[in-house]
């Protein structure tokens, strides 16, 4: 197909916590436009690709991405113009060599992430294809089950819940729309709970309530409860927990401010252990920190045929990091977040490295995202078999289930 970009656009735009974020348009000499926007994480891994912020404290606080848009406009744009949009890891490299740093830092890896989902929408639309389609192929099929998170402690939240995101997840659920509905009769049930006991039902940044809990266990109850009470059993929907232990790991301690407890890492995972045995948890991210790794190889050997344990700021994406997790044996699934490391071509090569080590793969959004889909459309183009998006409140968040909702009607020969 002889089409080529013409022209890329972009502009700055705020994000669901009202924080800037880079929008990009890629426009192909057929006049097809692919847009797309880039999602930012309150609780970030220290070793994901860099975001580049413009730290003018007179421009939303030090929060603007100028410099990002400048280093589309200036650099990366004279780059791809002429280039072919079918090419995406061509297109990937020449922005990842332009920036020659390890972690994006340069060019900023939300620049660089916004042209590279920006243009692989260009050319999906080019063909008339769905994104998942186009990414994908004819064996794209697998609808993700979601993992809805509907309590928020840590930095998502302020109360004394130690553990950042508590989550549900559907297992028995045949499609999406059953899923979806499962998910939002339990938070129906959960916001009545909530109701009757004086908590605030107000929502955090990813949709799910933010009550003034004092303990996980407190928090696993109610949810336990509303399960119940929405007419499913725990065999239906199970309790997955985002953890997010480096934000808890001191001085090789784990501190539970919440719970007033400290932790070695094997009281930590003694803990989790506990946990496991005394409700329906299905899933365990980040139990440990990203940097305890004799840590996390104690937590896998004893959980790991038991629970699902996923590595979010242990892997960020990032294929080496996966690979050395594979290794040695640490954790059995990988969160997926294109923008920790910044173009789709090592995202979807991430993705393969776990799929072919039997590793589970998660697609996720972030705490602070944007109406854009494209996760949804990537879950199901590399069948990844699961997506964590958010709660079912928030418009950002619904956007996304909403988006599988008609890719399920495509894949039963329904108009999209």
């Amino acid at each position: 197909m002889n089409n080529l970009i013409k022209d890329i656009k972009t502009r700055q735009i705020i994000d669901s916590r009202g924080i800037p974020t880079v929008e990009t348009e890629v426009i192909l000499t057929d006049g097809t436009i692919g847009r797309a926007s880039v999602p930012s994480g309150a609780s970030k891994g220290i070793y994901e690709a860099e975001e580049l912020r413009d730290n003018n404290k007179n421009e939303f606080f030090g929060k603007s991405v100028y410099k990002a848009i400048n280093n589309i406009e200036k650099i990366i744009k004279p780059e791809l113009i002429g280039e072919s949009p079918y090419n995406q890891k061509e297109i990937d490299l020449i922005m990842i060599e332009k920036d020659g740093t390890g972690n994006k830092s340069k060019l900023g890896a939300n620049a660089i992430l916004s042209v590279s989902l920006a243009n692989a929408r260009a050319a999906a639309k080019s063909y008339r294809l769905p994104l998942f389609r186009y990414l994908g192929g004819i064996n794209s099929s697998i609808m993700p089950l979601p993992m809805m998170n509907i309590l928020n402690g840590g930095v998502h939240a302020n109360n004394k819940l130690d553990f950042q995101e508590f989550l549900i997840q559907p297992l028995r659920a045949c499609s999406i729309n059953e899923s979806i509905k499962m998910g939002c009769e339990v938070f129906y049930e959960l916001k009545r709970l909530l109701n009757n006991q004086g908590y605030s039902t107000a929502v955090g940044d990813e949709g799910g309530f933010a009550p003034d809990i004092n303990t996980n266990k407190e928090a696993l109850d109610l949810i336990v409860e509303s399960i119940k009470n929405a007419g499913y059993s725990t065999d239906d929907v199970k309790i997955c927990l985002d953890i997010a232990a480096s934000e808890l790991y001191k001085d090789g301690k784990y501190i539970l401010l919440g719970e007033n407890k400290e932790f070695s890492a094997n009281e930590m995972i003694k803990y989790l252990e506990t946990l496991t045995l005394q409700y329906p948890i299905h899933s365990i991210e980040d139990g440990l920190s990203e940097t305890d790794f004799e840590g996390w190889k104690i937590l896998t050997d004893k959980l790991g045929s038991t629970c699902r344990l996923i590595g979010d700021d242990l892997f960020v994406t990032n294929y080496n990091k996966l690979k050395k997790g594979i290794e040695n044996n640490i954790a059995n699934a990988i969160l997926i977040k294109p923008n920790q490391v910044g173009t789709l071509s090592e995202t979807l090569d991430t993705i393969l490295l776990a799929q072919q080590n039997n590793y589970k793969t998660v697609i996720s959004h972030r705490s602070g995202d944007t109406e854009d889909t494209f996760i949804s459309d990537l879950a199901v183009a590399v069948n990844a078999g699961q997506i964590k998006t958010g709660s079912v409140s928030r418009g950002e968040r619904t956007a996304k289930y909403n988006r599988l909702i008609r890719i399920e009607e495509y894949l039963i020969k329904k108009d999209i």
